[in-house]
């Protein structure tokens, strides 16, 4: 659980940075590049000194593909369709997403977890944000692709290391496949839809070495790691904790405007679809 905690802090930032500093002013497709090439840098001297089976190389691999590659092409389009705030109200089906495949997965139906899942939806929907913006639904869209990605990596990461295939003390050692699928993804992505604009100043180049050794190298294996380790139902309550600590980052050191009384209202929903799910144990 900690280690969820701690990665929701962290990329409560990365949603206004992205918004704030890249969004329209960096191509969303160099930027999702830069962000995963770095991220696989700071696995890499693992990667080349413990090789492992090609078949978990594989499957490692393809979750990168989708829970990053795939799963960035979309969240970076969405920032040029939405706001910021918009972006992060829109993750809200998540929870569900996780819920439902990962018991179809497991055969089975835990409606105490889809419940849970449920809560943590209309505590997002109360922390919506304002007026529709006129790309108010194609952005929609994008963002649950992203979502969708989200989950499913998500979800594929936890029944692999409950399969035992990967050891859970070794992760780190086998992670960097991981950022290799994403990488096959972002470069042909880049290569073929990208456009000549890149970072113009310190500060956006800042931004990008943040993602990506950051809030990518460091954030993915964290939360996958934490993923690994509480219940499903727990994992989907987890990922909207992000939107009330994303909307409170956007609000202080952007004043950007936001509903305290609706914040706090969905905070309250959300704590309490986490208590439902306890005690955060392997499922």
């Amino acid at each position: 659980m900690g280690y969820l905690v701690g990665v929701t802090l962290l990329w409560a930032f990365s949603f206004s940075l992205i918004g704030v500093y890249l969004a329209g002013q960096v191509d969303a497709y160099f930027a999702v590049l830069t962000r995963v090439a770095l991220a696989l840098l700071v696995f890499l001297p693992w990667l080349l000194r413990y090789p492992i089976k090609a078949g978990l190389a594989l499957q490692l691999a393809a979750l990168g593909a989708v829970q990053l590659g795939l799963m960035y092409l979309f969240y970076y389009q969405s920032f040029l369709l939405l706001s910021v705030p918009q972006v992060l109200v829109f993750t809200i089906f998540t929870p569900v997403y996780i819920t439902l495949l990962y018991d179809v997965l497991a055969g089975r139906f835990q409606p105490r977890f889809l419940l849970a899942a449920a809560m943590a939806v209309v505590a997002a929907a109360i922390m919506r944000d304002g007026m529709p913006a006129p790309d108010y639904w194609l952005g929609f869209l994008v963002v649950q692709g992203a979502n969708l990605c989200f989950a499913a990596g998500q979800v594929g990461y936890k029944r692999l290391m409950q399969q035992g295939e990967a050891p859970a003390s070794l992760q780190y050692q086998q992670f960097g496949w991981f950022y290799v699928g994403a990488l096959l993804v972002a470069l042909p992505a880049w290569f073929i839809l990208g456009t000549a604009q890149y970072p113009v100043n310190a500060t956006q180049w800042a931004v990008l070495l943040w993602l990506g050794l950051v809030a990518s190298g460091g954030g993915y294996y964290w939360w996958n790691k934490g993923a690994s380790l509480v219940s499903s139902g727990t994992l989907a309550v987890m990922n909207n904790a992000l939107i009330p600590a994303g909307l409170l980052v956007n609000l202080l050191i952007w004043n950007r405007s936001a509903n305290l009384w609706s914040l706090a209202l969905g905070s309250v929903i959300l704590l309490a679809s986490l208590w439902l799910c306890r005690p955060a144990r392997q499922e």
